[in-house]
């Protein structure tokens, strides 16, 4: 079997946490023998800090977590898990338990020669109907101004080989950053497979992207994200 690098970006989930890790190690050892499990605790003000000690210790070599002292966002967090990742291929969801990691195994089916990315789509989505709206138009608006060909980027649900993010260059420090990565990705030339996955209601916490401030830099860093990506491409 191929090594496989497992990451989450977390910012005051340490109600998930111990769920979503123990389901991870469940579905590793179940497919893999050579993984590794990180998780970014991005300027978590919450006890994140100390669930994340107590499951490190619990688990040993195996997992990892990395500690943002401050708060560097989404686009940061992500960016920490792929430059930490050392296996082959990186998979990566969010740490707030909306998607379940037991999923994995149907991107790994699909990671065939050839292919560089493995996108989930959510099959039906359950959040409440206005953040259902915003994420429609957002994953709409982002597809047509990138020309992007995958059906879902908000679904953070990802298996990518990690040679190819190497070769790419992340710079966004939101959201925005999955329109980044999905693009450049892209660009690349691999080729890209989809598969449908579930999405559950978020039980802890609250969403960081669905808030005014959040929604007006993800809305200038997509279009300075635009100007670098499509205009000066061209």
């Amino acid at each position: 079997m191929s090594s496989l690098s497992v990451f989450f970006p977390a910012y005051n989930d340490a109600p998930s946490l111990p769920e979503l890790i123990g389901r991870t190690f469940e579905v590793l050892c179940a497919h893999f023998t050579d993984f590794e499990v990180i998780v970014v605790n991005d300027g978590s003000q919450d006890n994140t800090a100390e669930v994340l000690a107590a499951l490190a210790a619990e688990h040993g070599s195996r997992m990892r977590v990395i500690t943002h002292p401050e708060n560097r966002g989404y686009g940061g967090a992500l960016k920490t898990g792929f430059e930490s990742a050392t296996k082959e291929y990186v998979f990566y969801t969010d740490g707030d338990g909306q998607y379940d990691v037991r999923e994995l195994p149907k991107l790994w089916a699909l990671m065939k020669p050839g292919v560089g990315l493995v996108n989930g789509y959510k099959l039906e989505r359950n959040d409440p109907w206005h953040r259902i709206f915003i994420g429609k138009t957002y994953n709409n608006f982002a597809r047509l101004l990138f020309g992007i060909r995958i059906r879902d980027i908000d679904c953070d649900f990802r298996l990518v080989r990690r040679d190819l993010v190497q070769k790419i260059q992340l710079r966004s420090t939101s959201g925005t950053i999955c329109v980044e990565l999905v693009k450049k990705i892209e660009l690349t030339g691999c080729g890209v497979a989809e598969v449908g996955v579930h999405h559950y209601p978020r039980l802890h916490g609250k969403s960081q992207f669905f808030r005014l401030k959040s929604l007006a830099s993800t809305f200038m860093q997509l279009i300075r994200l635009w100007i670098r990506t499509v205009i000066r491409g061209r």
